[in-house]
């Protein structure tokens, strides 16, 4: 088939990528020039195990190229996914601004176009975008009828950071949004190859369920740090109780997130929760297990900062900038507030992490970076031993196992926080704090 993809960041250039391994002939959107050269150079714009191997050969074999045209990408393919980002505003109003620049600059190229066109939404939306912005946009500019010139359906991703790749071709399932089921079959051809169920649906039900996935993902991180603090504070061991807990595969499902630790972060789940919350207000609707949401993640935060200002030491040494591992993506998350509340504190702060590299970040990851936090870049050390050796204190922001030479180099003059559980430090020279056991 032939695809353009809109929006070369974390899900469009692996679905990119993967899109075009399977043998697609695959055009790459994106208005940064920098990471269309990256793209055409067969390089990574983005930091995702796997990923480079699969850009450079798909470049190599030429099945992938990238190019800022939108006009030239729509009139070349049959169709478009659009994975565009879809940011918080400050008061957590979903920013659909480019969600609206691509569906005009679409609507602008189907204007001259005579065969009909697939567009598959992928971006994170709140129900009721396609049909109040999507469909109207392109219309509009094209002054063609949706369901008759073009289709529009919505196919939500459930890519993980760190473990895309993985996940592109081991999704849960498949879910297709469309008005018409016929609309639908372009978009289901794309996936035949991966042995998953597929499942169509209405558009405003597929639009809505990936924030009913991370609203309820974001619930369980909070969940399993209020009950692990709690158990913390009553002298139960918070893994123990929560390894049985989980033992209820039945009622309870699943595992995955339910692990006491440090507090949620990242691009999705503070965003998504910001918009289900802001569009509860609008309707006048009182959604307090929402609501409770960020506040309790802030207050599990400000729990891991007082944690470290209550060793009494200044010297901290961090281990971890990334709202998770392997990946570098700095946005919301919550080791930078423990940072930054630490400098305020008038601490010496060192961090590190090994994939965070400033010079290499480039897109909204850039931006936030420029605009929050400038100034970390200079905390930022290559050596997980001259960070150790120089600290008072180590702060654990992920699981030890991503350093496997730290237990050899505590002393018992170091105090460790540890914001994830890890077994590996145990039994070290070190005394070990842990924030919910």
């Amino acid at each position: 088939m032939r695809i353009s993809v809109f929006g070369m960041g974390y899900v469009g250039s692996v679905a990119a990528a993967c899109l075009a391994e399977q043998r697609h002939d695959v055009v790459g959107v994106d208005l940064n020039p920098v990471k269309v050269n990256l793209i055409n150079a067969g390089q990574t714009p983005v930091i995702e195990p796997k990923l480079g191997d699969l850009l450079r050969e798909s470049v190599r074999e030429k099945r992938l190229r990238a190019t800022s045209d939108a006009a030239e990408a729509v009139l070349a393919t049959d169709l478009s996914l659009v994975c565009v980002g879809t940011p918080s505003l400050r008061s957590g109003r979903l920013d659909l601004s480019g969600v609206e620049k691509v569906s005009q600059e679409m609507g602008r190229a189907l204007k001259g176009k005579k065969s009909f066109h697939t567009v598959a939404m992928r971006s994170t939306i709140l129900p009721g975008t396609v049909d109040a912005l999507v469909i109207p946009a392109i219309e509009r500019e094209s002054g063609k009828k949706a369901g008759v010139d073009f289709a529009v359906c919505y196919n939500p991703e459930f890519m993980r950071e760190g473990t895309a790749v993985a996940d592109y071709y081991s999704p849960p399932f498949t879910v297709i949004g469309a008005h018409d089921r016929r609309h639908a079959q372009p978009v289901e051809q794309i996936y035949a190859g991966i042995d998953r169920p597929v499942i169509h649906t209405e558009v405003r039900v597929a639009e809505m369920l990936k924030y009913v996935c991370n609203a309820y993902h974001a619930l369980k991180i909070a969940f399993a740090n209020e009950v692990g603090t709690l158990a913390r504070a009553a002298g139960v061991d918070s893994h123990a109780l929560m390894q049985v807990f989980c033992a209820d595969e039945k009622l309870n499902i699943s595992r995955a997130y339910l692990e006491p630790g440090f507090a949620f972060g990242g691009s999705c789940l503070p965003k998504d929760v910001r918009a289900l919350v802001y569009r509860a207000k609008e309707m006048d609707l009182e959604l307090p297990l929402f609501e409770s949401m960020m506040p309790s993640n802030h207050t599990h935060v400000q729990r891991g900062i007082e944690l470290v200002l209550g060793t009494g030491k200044k010297k901290i040494g961090v281990l971890g900038l990334s709202f998770k591992p392997d990946t570098d993506d700095l946005r919301e998350s919550p080791m930078i507030d423990l940072v930054k509340a630490l400098l305020g504190e008038g601490c010496e702060v060192k961090i590190y992490d090994d994939k965070v590299e400033l010079s290499h970040i480039i897109g909204a990851n850039r931006q936030f970076v420029e605009e929050t936090i400038p100034h970390i870049g200079k905390l930022l050390r290559s050596s997980l031993e001259e960070v150790v050796r120089e600290s008072e204190v180590i702060v654990v922001g992920r699981d030890a196992q991503e350093y496997k030479a730290l237990p050899g180099l505590l002393t018992p003059q170091h105090t460790v926080v540890q914001l994830a559980r890890s077994r590996s430090l145990e039994g070290t020279p070190a005394r070990s704090i842990g924030i919910c056991w």
